[in-house]
């Protein structure tokens, strides 16, 4: 996680801002807690009702919403298909190496047989579906803090960064907020990395190079094809995408994964700004994402 403010008098309270927001988002959404809301929801076999808090009740919201707006490519409903690639426990628990697992090409349940009533928060899951909001609950996440942190701020900027998931708000910098590109958010800024400036809105990263591991020998990912219940096998290694939310950059990222080689065009026509890296390290730039600038010395 990062925190980043224009006011350096306002950094401790945004940054506990953020924490507040990112540890609610947890309790409520996580698939890897028996005390999360979502676990507790889903507990014993299905099928599974019940009223939901205001925040999960958004957070399966925005998850019906990718799956509406990308037509499928990011739906809900991948729980199960996750839990047998291997992807079962947090990641930072999930062994790099282990024995072959048997893998059945199996469509998802899909994202209409989780039913979400806003005006009640009431929730219907049928039976045989396993809900994972891990493909958009961190940029919700991202957005909500970013909001929050803006209130303490007094409308001073604010950036939040969640794992690759940014969202800015309040007012920018002069020159906007300067994000450098990267397969891992981890990686370290330099000089000469590639580097957009947003001033509002946000920027998400969908990649398979990091969340990976094998399995007798076999590469798998976390980003699920719903059409197979597989890690997607696309040309693309990593999409960044920038839109007015980093909701919506994080559905077009992970739709893009998911699509596979006709994503640019998709992108475009979308005119969502957009960095497409495929498996071989070629970059493809699309809806106006600016080309590197020449090194000078």
């Amino acid at each position: 996680m990062h925190v980043v403010v224009t006011d350096p008098d306002t950094l401790g309270p945004a940054t506990r801002a953020v924490e507040d927001v990112v540890a609610a988002i947890d309790l409520a959404c996580s698939r890897f807690r028996d005390d999360s809301e979502l676990s507790r929801l889903q507990a014993g076999d299905g099928p599974h009702e019940g009223i939901v808090s205001p925040l999960l009740a958004q957070a399966l919201a925005t998850a019906i919403r990718a799956a509406e707006l990308s037509d499928g490519a990011v739906d809900p409903t991948v729980g199960a298909a996750m839990r047998n690639a291997g992807y079962d426990v947090d990641f930072d628990a999930v062994p790099a190496e282990g024995a072959p697992l048997r893998l059945v090409l199996t469509p998802i349940p899909g994202w209409r047989r989780l039913r979400l009533y806003p005006a009640s928060r009431r929730v219907e899951i049928d039976a045989g579906v396993e809900v994972d909001l891990g493909a958009t609950a961190k940029a919700l996440a991202a957005d909500l803090a970013a909001q929050a942190a803006l209130e303490v701020t007094h409308g001073a900027g604010v950036l939040v960064s969640l794992g690759g998931d940014v969202s800015v708000a309040g007012e920018p910098p002069d020159d906007g907020w300067n994000i450098q590109a990267a397969e891992d958010s981890r990686s370290e800024i330099t000089r000469d990395g590639e580097t957009i400036a947003i001033r509002a809105g946000g920027v998400a990263t969908s990649s398979i190079t990091v969340r990976r591991w094998r399995r007798g020998g076999v590469e798998l990912h976390h980003i699920i094809d719903p059409a197979t219940g597989l890690p997607a096998s696309g040309p693309w290694r990593t999409v960044s995408v920038v839109a007015g939310t980093c909701v919506d950059a994080n559905i077009a990222a992970t739709a893009a994964v998911v699509r596979g080689a006709p994503a640019a065009a998709w992108l475009d026509g979308a005119g969502l700004p957009a960095r497409l890296v495929d498996r071989s390290g070629r970059i493809t730039r699309v809806g106006g994402w600016p080309a590197p600038r020449a090194q000078t010395s």
